[in-house]
């Protein structure tokens, strides 16, 4: 964790939305997001389809640094899911999130997004699972993507390299319903230090 005198902000200073869902609430420290239905973040690979209509709370950060969240989750639909974003523009992103299958499992995963075309890697955890810590770290142009079950010890998901990335980008938490509506998240410890 980092200490407060790493720590860039301690609040949601200067943080906006994009795509701001209809249902939100902020208070205490604590984000707490109703998503839309129909909203996802995905780009050809596969599917084919472009979406860019998921939700976002933002913040623009240059230079190294590394975001960290504590998300609660409880999902609805398939597909649901919620963590944190590294944002470039709508073909140039990273995001990281637990999303949900079905009653059994779900799927912890990453998706990079360079030049317009996405990928998914994942692996699967139990539905039982109803909250999770996501970490995103930058050097340079490269991205180290952990996740936790308590905030202390970190397993790494991925490192992975954003193409067009230049000084900044926007960091901050995510969320969406590719299918279903109601899906209801909350975040806390949202805090940004810089990376060394």
């Amino acid at each position: 964790m980092p200490s407060d005198s790493n720590r860039v902000f301690k609040h949601f200073d200067d943080f906006h939305w994009l795509n701001k869902p209809l249902t939100h609430s902020l208070s205490g420290g604590l984000l707490t997001i109703r998503s839309n239905a129909k909203t996802d973040f995905w780009q050809r690979t596969h599917y084919g389809f472009k979406r860019d209509t998921g939700h976002c709370f933002l913040k623009t950060v240059s230079g190294d640094f590394s975001i960290h969240t504590m998300a609660r989750f409880k999902p609805k639909s398939q597909f649901d899911q919620c963590g944190l974003m590294a944002r470039i523009d709508s073909e140039n992103w990273i995001k990281c999130s637990t999303e949900y299958e079905n009653s059994e499992l779900s799927r912890l995963g990453s998706v990079v997004t360079n030049l317009g075309y996405s990928d998914w890697a994942t692996q699967e955890v139990s539905t039982e699972i109803s909250s999770m810590w996501y970490r995103l770290s930058r050097s340079g142009n490269d991205v180290f993507i952990e996740h936790s079950s308590d905030g202390k010890v970190w397993q790494q998901m991925r490192v992975a390299h954003l193409h067009q990335l230049e000084r900044s980008l926007d960091v901050g938490i995510y969320a969406c319903s590719p299918i279903g509506t109601g899906f209801i998240c909350s975040f806390q410890h949202i805090e940004i230090s810089h990376n060394k």
